[in-house]
């Protein structure tokens, strides 16, 4: 029992090994070139065989997750300190720019913030988490009178995914230049400057379907 056991310790510390291997390589590779890059090139940045990728990981979207799983305490402590902040507006506005200068720095974070609805795991739970939060902090600001009525999770989940293409056209001239966007937005979005809406909010039905389109189209280009 103990040559069996001392045999096994070895072999998982390598497994382990080779896990954050392809972790960091797939960090590396799909910020390059996107989380559609081929996982071949991912599994030989690693130094192992994609037989050794599909082991640790089955599909790409157990790869993504992996790489969102070491993000995501950060993503749930930016809601926490907008939920700590006593003014709803100024937490809501915090919300959105922490949010999304964590995806300015990081091109797989904005992509996965993509791949919506996220696949069951150990992560759904703590992305319902931050989902939570996220509608607390709309709910303050719109009991507060601060922000319109009308804006929900789905519209703060489309004014996050539209802000990628401003960070990649605009990384070259000035990595915070999407900030002069975001706040001309956040001007339009104070109860003050509402003006009716024609078409109603997405229903959560309606964001997956448009994020599957979205995600298609990527792949198309």
């Amino acid at each position: 029992m103990t040559a069996i056991a001392g045999d096994q310790r070895p072999m998982r510390r390598h497994a382990r090994r080779n896990h954050e291997r392809l972790v960091e390589a797939a960090r590396e590779v799909f910020g390059e070139q996107g989380v559609d890059a081929p996982l071949d090139a991912i599994a030989r940045r690693a130094g192992v065989g994609i037989g050794t990728l599909y082991r640790h990981f089955p599909t790409r979207e157990a790869l993504v997750e992996a790489i969102f799983e070491r993000r995501i305490g950060e993503l749930v402590a930016v809601a926490d300190a907008a939920l700590a902040e006593p003014d709803g507006w100024t937490a809501f506005a915090g919300l959105l720019e922490r949010t999304l200068a964590l995806q300015a720095g990081d091109r797989v974070l904005k992509e996965v913030f993509l791949r919506h609805p996220p696949p069951a795991g150990r992560l759904a739970s703590a992305r319902e988490g931050l989902r939570r939060r996220c509608e607390e902090v709309l709910a303050r600001a719109q009991a507060e009178g601060a922000l319109r009525a009308d804006f929900t999770f789905a519209d703060l989940a489309l004014l996050l995914w539209s802000f990628r293409p401003v960070i990649d056209a605009t990384a070259a001239l000035g990595p915070d230049l999407w900030r002069r966007h975001l706040h001309l937005l956040l001007d339009g979005l104070r109860t003050p400057a509402a003006t009716p809406q024609s078409q109603p909010p997405l229903s959560d039905d309606d964001l997956h379907a448009a994020m599957r389109a979205l995600r298609e189209s990527q792949r198309r280009r």
